[in-house]
């Protein structure tokens, strides 16, 4: 994500649901909290407990479930721009990971018409964010099974307090979602933690001269009375807050980098001067890339310009989300999250520097690389602030739940902290860490210590001091 085109006025939005802000760390990978509710008896006299309705993240204690773990999620869904409505269907196919008396499923989506588990309907009730599902019959630990919410209605536009605008957003010719961090249970079903990854399908219905795109591939196009259905596929896993759908009147690129990487743009027709340069750049940022950290995680490159109202770009795995606009660094710096963000996810938000500092360092090193500044100029330029700028005030490394999206503690200090890492091991050592951080976390999760411990057995060096300095110090680090 990027904020440097952040507008000064956001319109007021409905704010999003137990997000608290809390400055405890949360273990290396969230434990889902104690049990909710009594055992329940089952076959042979085994107990079936629920699962948790939530994760075990502190930044965001209601977000993701206990219970189970997702494989892959089918989203069917039908878009009326008109009305503004949706009707659709997310089939959910998991594995039960203890014995499951029930189970949630955040959502803050429209009406629900229906839920069934393995196709027999089953009692459902909302709680807040919680869809809290009761099966007929207890899931066995082990256990695969599917879950089918049908719902009909207008999805909700959110708001992040760090944001803005966020969940399904509505659009001059149609809609776009933008879902970082929770915001995707505005428009579909699912265990909203990045800590459970999934592959993704869609199957989306527009009106006829309309265009869908998504995350993944394309799958194909069909038309009938009811409009125009375009399917896309995701076969490799994907963060929940990562799915993306825009639909609108674009013009369209589909192609291959040098490299042979598939770039799929479009562009909203009103922008159509946009369309080729995006493409190109696109291609051509991709393939830096993949020299610089490794190859290209996904089978398929892009980008979306449209005219989203938000004050924000979104690195949607595959393309992202641009609003109105995309210049070199911020192409860079979204397509960076390719490899730090999306690929590689979080383990848990404290580590969101993960993230955006590496996409930010990835901005300096395209300028560096292609005739611009150095990145030693930047680093120089940003530590010149002075210790009481209230920036250095922030902890990288645990910024609270309102610190995730400050500029200059996780983005800037983010960066700054991989360029005093690169000048403490030099660069052949700084770039292989980099690229075996991508490639050995490729479509996982990881966190800090993880970083930290990699960084050490690369360099063969003990780098504790460096990063505590840099990312759980509030004050201005002592170069040494």
């Amino acid at each position: 994500m990027s904020k440097r085109h952040m507008t000064a006025a956001l319109a007021v939005l409905p704010a999003l649901a137990a997000l608290p802000a809390q400055a405890a760390a949360p273990p290396a990978k969230p434990a889902p909290p104690a049990q909710a509710g009594p055992a329940q008896a089952g076959p042979g006299g085994t107990a079936y407990t629920p699962g948790t309705p939530g994760i075990g993240d502190s930044y965001f204690p209601g977000s993701g479930n206990g219970g189970y773990d997702v494989a892959h999620y089918d989203i069917g869904l039908s878009y009326t721009p008109e009305s503004r409505n949706v009707t659709g269907t997310t089939t959910i196919a998991a594995t039960a990971t203890q014995n499951l008396a029930r189970f949630n499923l955040d959502f803050l989506g429209p009406k629900i018409g229906s839920v069934r588990v393995d196709g027999a309907a089953a009692r459902y009730e909302r709680r807040g964010q919680e869809l809290v599902v009761t099966p007929r019959a207890g899931i066995a630990k082990g256990a695969r099974f599917k879950v089918a919410v049908a719902y009909a209605g207008r999805p909700k536009q959110l708001r992040d307090p760090g944001l803005g605008p966020t969940g399904w957003i509505t659009t001059r010719d149609g809609a776009a979602t933008l879902s970082q961090p929770v915001g995707s249970a505005a428009w579909f079903p699912l265990n909203d933690h990045p800590s459970d990854k999934a592959t993704f399908a869609f199957e989306i219905t527009v009106p006829e001269g309309l265009k869908v795109l998504a995350n993944g591939e394309p799958g194909g196009v069909s038309r009938n009375a009811a409009g125009t259905t375009f399917r896309w596929r995701s076969a490799k896993p994907m963060a929940g807050y990562l799915a993306m759908i825009a639909i609108g009147r674009y013009e369209t690129f589909d192609g291959r980098s040098a490299g042979g990487v598939r770039t799929y743009s479009a562009v909203d027709s009103e922008l159509a001067s946009s369309a080729e340069r995006l493409h190109e750049m696109t291609a051509k940022v991709t393939d830096w890339g993949g020299k610089v950290f490794g190859r290209f995680p996904f089978d398929s490159s892009g980008g979306i310009i449209d005219i989203v109202p938000v004050g924000y770009a979104l690195e949607t795995q595959n393309r992202p989300m641009y609003p109105g606009a995309a210049d070199t660094s911020l192409i860079v710096h979204e397509l960076a999250h390719q490899w730090f963000g999306d690929s590689v996810s979080v383990a848990r938000w404290q580590d969101i520097w993960l993230n955006e500092g590496f996409a930010t360092y990835a901005e300096w090193l395209w300028a560096e690389q292609h005739g611009g500044r150095k990145a030693e100029s930047r680093f120089a330029e940003a530590y010149a602030r002075p210790a009481s700028f209230a920036g250095w005030k922030v902890k990288t490394g645990e910024p609270g739940r309102n610190g995730l999206f400050e500029t200059f503690p996780i983005y800037t200090r983010g960066a700054m902290t991989l360029h005093a890492l690169r000048t403490a091991v030099g660069d052949d050592r700084f770039f292989t860490i980099l690229r075996t951080w991508a490639a050995e976390h490729e479509h996982g999760n990881a966190t800090t210590a993880d970083f930290r411990r990699l960084a050490e057995r690369v360099s063969g060096r003990d780098l504790d001091p460096l990063f505590d300095r840099w990312l759980f110090t509030a004050a201005k680090p002592a170069q040494r």
